[in-house]
């Protein structure tokens, strides 16, 4: 069994392959500061819902956009799921995947991992919306090469802003009703705050993919991943589909590869 795990810089995404399958996956809150021993009892405490132990994985990989959680992971996994089966997405990692940026270096592992997943699902131009910490692009060519991305401000962060510099506004929740069906007018203060959130962040979405497509050409797909995804993208137009298991298929394509 491989142990496939995604530190992101808000939630950490934890996931249990048994062979090709996806049989466990988990997501809870990055704490930044946390040692590899406390590392181990969360993921141990994850594994052990579903009767299972570090000592029960194979091989673990991991992708973390966290510098100072990096070590820690992988010191967890040498230690408690054996030394030398450890792989962290990174440089000198095989992915099967040109990176045509000015310093590759700079490119976060994450959006490596769903870039090659992305490519793996569609083998032509498309492009990855990642619904995280920020809202993030990321252009395939149809030739598989990583060609540069867009990043802009997530919604969590938007939303949290909103309610810090304005008084009157109050935090709100994305699962509210959005009031008349296919309106986007707001008959009080929440309805209006989700209108302009839901519909802001779909436009916004929208125009940038029209964008990448003129440079990628009419045949571009787009895929939606991200917490965020599924309450955004169904007000979306050119969004394709969406995959919350993305970032983890692509670990696994990327483990595979390396073996």
């Amino acid at each position: 069994m491989l142990l496939a795990i995604d530190v992101g810089n808000t939630q950490t995404h934890a996931g249990v392959f048994d062979g090709d399958e996806l049989v466990e996956h988990w997501r809870f809150a990055t704490e930044s500061e946390a040692t590899a021993d406390e590392l181990a009892v969360q993921n141990a405490g994850l594994l052990g819902l579903g009767d299972r132990k570090l000592a029960d994985m194979d091989a673990a990989i991991v992708s973390s956009v966290v510098p100072q959680l990096t070590p820690g992971y992988n010191s967890m996994c040498e230690r408690y799921v054996g030394e030398g089966r450890c792989l962290i997405v990174g440089p000198g990692l095989r992915t099967g995947m040109p990176i045509l940026l000015d310093n590759p270096h700079e490119l976060g592992a994450d959006r490596l991992v769903n870039a090659v997943a992305a490519y793996d699902r569609f083998g032509d131009a498309c492009a990855v919306v990642d619904f995280g910490t920020a809202i993030t692009f990321d252009a395939i060519s149809a030739d598989g090469e990583y060609l540069g991305g867009v990043i802009g401000p997530g919604v969590a962060i938007s939303m949290e802003a909103l309610a810090d510099r304005a008084a009157k506004l109050p935090p709100i929740e994305l699962g509210e009703p959005l009031g008349e069906p296919g309106g986007v007018i707001g008959r009080n203060t929440a309805q209006s705050l989700q209108s302009g959130i839901v519909y802001g962040f779909a436009g916004a979405v929208d125009s940038i993919a029209r964008r990448v497509q003129r440079e990628l050409g009419e045949n571009t797909s787009f895929i939606a991943t991200g917490g965020h995804a599924g309450a955004i993208v169904p007000y979306c137009e050119m969004v394709d589909e969406v995959d919350e298991l993305l970032t983890l298929t692509g670990m696994k394509l990327i483990w595979d590869l390396n073996q």
